[in-house]
């Protein structure tokens, strides 16, 4: 009915004029059908295709090519949207030469972008950031904040396809910045679901969650039907992933609503696929192949390269799990090859994951191993330092920006506030003048005045208190970038000087190997160094990741109650042969009924360290000792030994910064950080950590950790903690 009722009104404006006749109400007209389209592609995109198509003829009945070129854009949007991208290039192409014609720069870099969009959907990456990157050299010339923003977007999508997360995280982060300052609400919600995305391909789910949620709480307020459409489904995924199958039903069930009614491919093709391993994950594999062989014929159809790979992938997915490996091989070899055409290092990593299960079970052990090992190179790629290094900064730099845009309102409204209250002066001033012959009355009023006065100066000094702790707050945050950009610097060069000499050692045997002089024997005595060296390197890089992730922000440690007396025996058990190696004896001397509440892995390291670092300093016929006390609310926890000691400025030095560490009884050496790692894994716990030492002596090391409530504590399951954190740091 709003249709024929807009076709009316136009009819009526445009019944008396003539064809080349063109008026500010023609123009006027064409612009209206143009916005109509623009604002109904997310909620309505039949609607949007009427109104484009009627904005189209009318502009070409009045011969108005900037008119005639934004409705080709819209319907080329809805194109490309319903999976018709030769229809969507045909009238792409032409608004872009109507827009040069015209030397529209504006249109233009919209065109570029909707372009970038549609064949990032066609996987042709290369092409898509070509005309993203033409599209944001035209924008930055405009100062459009709001569209670079968009365009900082987009290209971030481009990269996330193509598996650049850090490059996607960038992006995203740039357009980030620019909407909340700028309070682009609508902007901000898109992209926080995008780092989302991210995070839960990184699958740091709590905080993709976080990100979804604040998304969401955005956009329940809006009418973007797609928007609410794809957070539900990402929320949907996460839920599927943590194995908590019917929640995430409820969710895809809601994006498929929407993706039903929009009549949206792409986002009806991903669901099934979801839909599909939902049940086939509850056993109900005639509802799984029913959705994945819906979505994958409409991923075919519409030329959607990433839901073909995605409903391929499906596919072997459920017939692994039914054991059916014949039937999985062909789908999961296919979803392969579009993995590896799409670039996209999650879809990359379930391809290999399901094709090393089918190998596996076909009896094809070495396939098998060699997609093993791509799964894990694809789940590294995902998980990279940079990657976690880029979020905690971003994170932070964003708390900076947000808290900066807080100050500015604050100072508006204090610059309102102190206008109000000279205008209320004046008019005080005024009144006084005028009303002079009644004094008691102006006096009456002026001291009226005078107490209003008062209240305000005394606001205003609250405001100005509220302002200078904002203040406060904000240096603290530069304070930890600072931190954070030290701390950068400290692992680059922590990661330069550790690796290149097991990485040069290990080059060194490779080019013997080439050297006919050297005998099998000779070679062979070489390897156990060699071995022991890459070990050393395998825990460190290890313990490092462990270490960087606990200073991300929301990191969440497994704190619980456990037994002192099971983490400290399995340390010693597992050092009491390299002790006895360098004739040290090692003891435990903790009792069995001790129980502490805390990160049992945070503790774990920080005995390895103690107790490694007491080894290395202890020579012949030295005694290490490792015993705890419950010492009212908390355990105390001692490493001491009868090693070489050190002197007071030494000690005061080993828990404030990186320390030059020096070489052990037996010539080891170590990287002068493993001490500023256990204070700060100590201090996560709720601890102190000190030490006692002397020279020739031996040094004593103690830390605190919170006693456990309960007097019988949990056994813990090593099998399920992060063990591959150990600590392989040695050195004060």
């Amino acid at each position: 009915m709003k249709h024929y009722f807009i076709l009316f009104l136009c009819s009526l404006c445009f019944s008396g004029l003539a064809a080349t006749s063109v008026t500010a109400g023609d123009t006027a007209a064409v612009n209206r059908l143009n916005r109509l389209a623009a604002a109904h592609i997310k909620s309505s995109p039949d609607t949007s295709f009427y109104y484009a198509k009627q904005g189209i003829e009318l502009a070409k009945k009045i011969n108005y090519p900037v008119g005639l070129a934004d409705g080709l854009v819209q319907e080329g949007h809805v194109d490309y949207f319903k999976g018709r991208s030769a229809d969507a290039i045909q009238n792409f192409d032409e608004a872009i030469r109507i827009y040069k014609s015209i030397n529209d720069q504006s249109g233009l870099a919209d065109c570029y972008i909707q372009y970038g969009r549609m064949y990032n959907l066609l996987a042709n990456y290369d092409n898509a950031l070509a005309f993203l990157n033409q599209a944001q050299q035209i924008i930055k010339k405009t100062g459009n904040e709001y569209a670079l923003a968009d365009c900082d977007k987009n290209i971030g999508i481009v990269y996330f396809s193509n598996g650049q997360l850090s490059k996607a995280l960038d992006y995203y982060y740039d357009g980030l910045f620019i909407a909340v300052k700028n309070h682009y609400t609508l902007l901000s919600a898109s992209l926080y679901n995008d780092i989302g995305v991210v995070l839960q391909n990184m699958e740091v789910y709590p905080n993709a969650l976080d990100y979804f949620k604040k998304a969401l709480a955005i956009l329940d307020k809006t009418d973007d039907l797609l928007a609410l459409g794809t957070i539900n489904q990402n929320i949907g995924e996460i839920m599927l992933a943590q194995s908590n199958y019917d929640k995430a039903i409820t969710y895809l069930e809601k994006a498929n609503t929407i993706a039903r009614k929009q009549n949206d491919k792409d986002g009806l093709s991903s669901v099934y696929t979801d839909l599909g391993l939902c049940y086939a994950a509850k056993n109900e594999f005639g509802k799984a192949t029913s959705y994945l062989d819906t979505s994958l014929l409409i991923g075919i159809k519409y030329k959607i390269v990433y839901n073909q790979a995605y409903a391929l992938i499906g596919f072997a997915t459920i017939y692994n799990q039914q054991k059916e490996y014949q039937k999985a091989y062909p789908y999961a070899l296919q979803g392969q090859q579009l993995a590896e055409k799409l670039g996209n290092l999650s879809i990359g990593a379930n391809a290999a994951l399901q094709l090393n299960k089918t190998y596996a079970g076909l009896g094809r052990i070495t396939d098998a191993y060699r997609e093993l090992n791509k799964f894990i190179e694809f789940k590294n790629g995902l998980k990279n330092n940079e990657n976690i290094q880029k979020l905690t900064s971003y994170n932070l730099e964003l708390s900076f920006a947000v808290r900066q845009r807080l100050q500015a309102e604050q100072r508006k409204e204090t610059d309102l506030l102190y206008k109000q209250t000279s205008r209320a002066q004046r008019l005080t001033i005024l009144i006084f003048l005028i009303l002079v012959i009644a004094m008691i009355v102006i006096t009456g009023i002026y001291y009226s005045e005078k107490k209003k006065q008062q209240q305000v100066n005394a606001m205003l000094a609250n405001k100005n208190v509220e302002v200078l702790q904002q203040q406060s707050d904000l240096n603290q945050q530069a304070a930890k970038l600072n931190d954070l950009n030290t701390l950068k610097d400290r692992l680059i060069a922590i990661l330069a000087h550790d690796l290149r000499a097991p990485l040069s050692t290990l080059k060194g045997l490779f080019n013997l190997l080439q050297d006919e002089s050297i005998s099998h024997e000779e070679m062979l005595g070489m390897v156990p160094d060699v071995i022991k060296k890459l070990d050393y390197t395998s825990d460190f890089l290890d313990t490092l990741l462990f270490w960087i992730n606990s200073q991300m922000e929301n990191f969440e440690r497994a704190v619980k109650n456990f037994a002192v007396k099971e983490i400290v025996s399995g340390e010693t058990s597992n050092y009491y042969e390299p002790a006895l190696r360098k004739g040290i004896m090692l003891v435990d001397r903790v009792g069995d009924n001790l129980a502490a509440c805390a990160d049992p892995d945070s503790v774990r390291i920080v005995v390895r360290n103690l107790i490694t670092n007491a080894i290395k300093f202890s020579g012949k016929d030295d005694k290490i000792e490792v015993s705890a006390v419950q010492d009212k609310q908390n355990i105390l926890i001692t490493v001491k030994d009868t090693g070489e000691g050190m002197g007071p400025e030494q000690s005061r030095k080993l828990f404030k910064g990186k320390v030059n560490s020096k070489n052990g009884t037996h010539n080891e050496s170590g990287t002068g950080m493993g001490l500023l790692f256990c204070k700060d894994l100590v201090e996560k716990c709720n601890g102190k950590i000190w030490v006692t030492s002397k020279p020739g002596e031996g040094s004593t090391f103690s830390f605190t950790i919170p006693a456990a409530e309960t007097a019988e504590p949990k056994s813990i399951e090593k099998s399920l903690s992060t063990s591959k954190a150990e600590m392989a740091l040695q050195g004060r």
